[in-house]
């Protein structure tokens, strides 16, 4: 029985969850009923499981570790099963809040829509550490964006970590657990509530994006995301890709091959490039665009 309230989802990997939990415990009294954090392990190493263990302990919070990892979208999906409430909240575990008032503006906006997308936000600066320069670069100019920006294209915008969806909604469209690995499972989530005419809210309440990786695990996780859309381009649901419509210009052109020829060879350049501590954005376009005409 789905009652009033919120359910927070936290899927857990390898990642000590300790300081969004604690702040988020903190805001409770700002959303208008009873709110409850449920945090699953997905198959985390036995350090990591040692740090978020004593979460358990505190009040209102849920927490149970899987054998085994079962992915992005089916975690989600257990979650979202095991929640209790009308509302559901999707965080990364590697997010942190950005004030005391974050659960406050959800509270406001749950009113104006179904589905409310909050966004996210990266340090101004850039890391000391340059092997994590090419997540921060990706993550400032291509997902920290305003609401207004994301409101031109919301279903195409829509993005599965930090959302406030009604979980009535949320059942009867669960993320697709095909998509195994990394990346998109927001994409076909989008596509469908825009088939059903489901509207989505986007709203400037961001956290913070506190898990940069090393670009070669952002790399490896980009590859697998360029698998994924391949996949639901082949299953006709074709979205809003910009990456698909410049391989689709360079199809229409004729140019294909040679475009394969030429990012074949220039593919070591430009993982050098993205490795090095000034990463461009455009190698990383090429080596994606290299990725995509490999497997069309």
């Amino acid at each position: 029985m789905i009652r009033p309230g919120l359910s927070v989802l936290i899927p857990v990997f390898n990642w000590d969850v300790n300081e969004l939990v604690k702040a988020l415990v903190a805001q409770r009294t700002n959303w208008p009923g009873p709110v409850e954090i449920i945090v699953f392990d997905d198959g985390s190493n036995e350090a990591a499981r040692a740090l978020n263990r004593p979460l358990a302990q505190q009040p209102g919070v849920r927490y149970h570790e899987l054998k085994q990892n079962i992915g992005r979208a089916a975690i989600r999906n257990q979650l979202a099963a095991a929640a209790q409430h009308e509302w559901l909240l999707l965080l990364d575990s590697d997010s942190l809040l950005p004030d005391s008032q974050f659960l406050a503006r959800y509270a406001a906006a749950r009113s104006r829509a179904a589905v409310v997308i909050g966004g996210t936000c990266y340090a101004q600066l850039p890391p000391p550490d340059s092997a994590l320069r090419l997540r921060w670069l990706y993550g400032q100019a291509r997902e920290a964006r305003p609401a207004t920006v994301r409101q031109q294209a919301p279903h195409a915008q829509l993005s599965i970590n930090n959302a406030l969806i009604r979980a009535d909604i949320f059942r009867r469209y669960p993320l697709d657990e095909q998509l195994s690995g990394y990346g998109h499972e927001d994409t076909k989530f989008g596509q469908v509530l825009a088939a059903a005419n489901i509207e989505v809210l986007h709203l400037d309440n961001p956290v913070l994006h506190d898990g940069l990786e090393p670009a070669s695990t952002f790399l490896a996780k980009s590859e697998e995301a360029v698998r994924n859309l391949t996949r639901l381009h082949r299953q006709a649901d074709t979205p809003d890709s910009r990456l698909l419509q410049a391989v689709g210009r360079v199809r229409t052109w004729g140019l294909a091959t040679l475009a394969k020829a030429a990012l074949g060879a220039a593919e070591p350049r430009l993982r050098r490039n993205l490795l090095s501590p000034k990463p461009n954005l455009r190698a990383f376009d090429l080596l994606k665009m290299h990725w995509l005409l490999q497997l069309l």
